[in-house]
């Protein structure tokens, strides 16, 4: 087998398991694929004294830099308990329900067609907080915005194929070369979408996206409202980067080079790639789920979106590289989410939160025959839109057939996947229920925030 095919028949093996949870990020906004690479945005090169063009820089450098061109503090490290807290006690409406929206790559369709039907139900909540990573941070900003963020969300997990993502043949840095994706970012994050996302900043709401900076193994928590509000060209571009550095698969897409600045001047690139590197979905700090440092969540209610079928899939695997590499990362990757999910759980049970987790289950059984089937990704929105109109996103098939039952005593409500049991009406009227029955208000701190 030539060098050339090994690596199609590699690329095409590493894209159809990274469904299963390290996502590689449906193509926000992606509607049409170039036929060439004509005209495709230059990567941005460094010069310095390293054979790969990178300028040098220590550790310490690293934690204290901050994005250059812009001088207003806008993310913190995603693994820095006091700088989370500090961050959400500052923000005044982190007392309504909290959106979390894992990876999944194409699977990001049940998250985008889920929210449509949540909309058409009337009763989904202004999210006070919104995290994104991977497929969930191309959702984020469209799911903060609310509604009005639907209709581009369809368009883009249901009318796209993997010509609107990648493009084979890649660099030393990657498998491919991700510039259709970066053109359609470019083309739909716009100015009046920053607006927007500033609007709802300015009320007190958060949009949190995580990207994992390579060079520190740290996840890094952007602050995109924050982004937003400073506006300008630089603002929209950072903006743009990090939504697409959040969905940059390790060796199979490039990672994105940002533009930072040490205390000193010293100017630099940082490298960062996708925040499903470091956890699947991002709730709080890493020390903070697994119990290791306390931190307190405003909101009472937590919404978990997991673009992934977490249950083994059976398939008969050959005696290949690629047939054992695939399914082995895809049983490893299964098994990374629903430890994340179990912790997530102990979590919120230790903090009073109630959880409702949605997750493609058993209620759907399609199954895609290459990465970005537009034929899967439909019926996927489609069904994600029915258990969203129909209030049943957040449970499970279990607790779903327990419901057709006649309820034993004490067993009236419907069992979802919630930490708190459920004591009556859809998991989605529960968590405006939980949200505004006395829920306390977090209370704008004052002073900046320790942020980079």
């Amino acid at each position: 087998m030539s060098g050339p095919t090994k690596r199609h028949m590699l690329l095409c093996t590493a894209l159809a398991m990274l469904g299963t949870g390290l996502g590689t990020g449906a193509p926000e906004m992606a509607l049409a694929a170039p036929s060439s690479k004509a005209g495709a945005p230059a990567a941005s090169q460094a010069a310095g004294p390293g054979r790969d063009g990178r300028v040098s820089f220590t550790a310490g450098e690293a934690a204290a830099a901050r994005p250059a061109g812009l001088t207003v503090p806008v993310r913190i490290a995603g693994d820095d308990v006091a700088a989370f807290q500090r961050l959400v006690d500052g923000a005044a409406q982190a007392a309504e329900p909290w959106l979390v929206l894992s990876g999944g790559g194409e699977n990001g369709a049940f998250a985008a067609g889920l929210l449509s039907g949540w909309s058409a139900a009337g009763d989904r909540p202004s999210f006070g907080v919104v995290t994104g990573v991977s497929t969930g941070a191309l959702i984020a900003p469209f799911a903060f915005v609310g509604a009005a963020g639907d209709r581009p969300l369809e368009a883009a997990y249901t009318t796209i194929t993997a010509a609107d993502v990648f493009e084979f043949g890649g660099t030393s840095e990657a498998l491919t070369d991700t510039w259709p994706l970066k053109r359609r970012i470019d083309r739909t994050v716009t100015p009046d979408l920053l607006k927007a996302v500033a609007a709802e900043h300015a009320k007190g709401r958060r949009l949190l996206v995580a990207t994992t900076e390579v060079d520190t193994e740290r996840p890094v928590l952007w602050d995109m409202g924050a982004i937003a509000t400073a506006g300008g060209p630089k603002a929209l571009d950072l903006f743009r980067a990090i939504v697409l550095a959040s969905s940059a698969v390790p060796g199979i897409f490039p990672p994105v080079m940002i533009d930072a600045l040490a205390p000193d001047g010293k100017a630099f690139q940082e490298m960062h790639a996708d925040g499903g590197t470091t956890a699947p979905f991002y709730l709080a700090p890493g020390a903070a789920i697994t119990g290791a440092a306390p931190v307190r969540i405003p909101a009472r209610s937590v919404y978990l979106v997991v673009n992934n079928k977490l249950t083994p899939d059976f398939q008969v695997a050959s005696r290949t590289t690629l047939s054992v590499l695939g399914r082995s990362l895809s049983a490893a990757i299964k098994a990374q989410t629903r430890a994340a999910l179990a912790l997530t759980r102990g979590f919120a049970a230790a903090n009073g939160l109630d959880l409702q987790v949605a997750e493609i289950d058993g209620r759907f059984t399609q199954t895609a025959s290459a990465p970005f089937d537009q034929g899967y990704m439909k019926a996927l929105y489609a069904h994600g839109e029915r258990l969203g109109r129909a209030g049943t996103a957040f449970a499970t098939p279990d607790a779903l057939a327990r419901a057709d039952q006649p309820p034993a005593a004490g067993e009236a409500a419907l069992a979802t996947g919630s930490v708190a049991p459920a004591t009556r009406g859809s998991p989605h009227a529960q968590g405006a229920q939980h949200a505004h029955q006395g829920a306390p208000r977090a209370q704008a701190a004052s002073g900046s925030l320790a942020r980079r």
